[in-house]
């Protein structure tokens, strides 16, 4: 029998590792009413790892990075902007975050969150770009209603056009 992994930096790649992230950032950002939906599909056909809204409406996006390979490699996230008012790097505790203060990261613009399956920490906050609120409106729109699709899907599985 192989012993798990006694953190995500000793298996980085691990899907229970970005599991692991996702949950303490999930619990992190409910402490500060901010509700999170984790794999949210976007309109163009992108999919965040996490989309959250708070209390203002507000529209927070986190993408969640386990691997300096996976960090690096990833050309898509810029994408993401047009989506939300605040935009969140969250890695688990351990991970190199050099690369994310480099202009191709967008430091001014993106923050970063450390977390482990229990909690999470925000180690740089986002700034806040408002969205032009036809754009928040859709957004907004299409996350309550995916989250919807996935609260029928878990009390009626059967239910038609429940797909999440």
């Amino acid at each position: 029998m192989v012993a798990a992994p006694s953190s995500c930096i000793d298996a980085p790649g691990s899907p229970l590792c970005a599991a692991d992230v996702c949950r303490g950032v999930t619990r992190m950002l409910l402490r500060h009413d901010i509700v999170a939906v984790p794999e949210v599909l976007l309109e163009g056909g992108r999919r965040a790892d996490l989309m959250a809204v708070d209390a203002r409406g507000r529209l927070v996006i986190v993408e969640i990075k386990v691997s300096r390979v996976d960090l690096l490699g990833d050309a898509k996230w810029p994408d993401y902007l047009a989506h939300c008012d605040r935009y969140y790097w969250a890695v688990p505790g351990g991970f190199d975050l050099a690369p994310l203060d480099t202009p191709a990261f967008l430091p001014a613009r993106s923050g970063i969150i450390v977390a482990d399956r229990y909690d999470a920490e925000i180690v740089r906050e986002a700034a806040t770009v408002a969205l032009p609120a036809h754009v928040r409106k859709r957004c907004t729109l299409a996350l309550a209603r995916r989250a919807g699709r996935r609260v029928i899907g878990l009390t009626d599985p059967d239910a038609q056009g429940a797909a999440y």
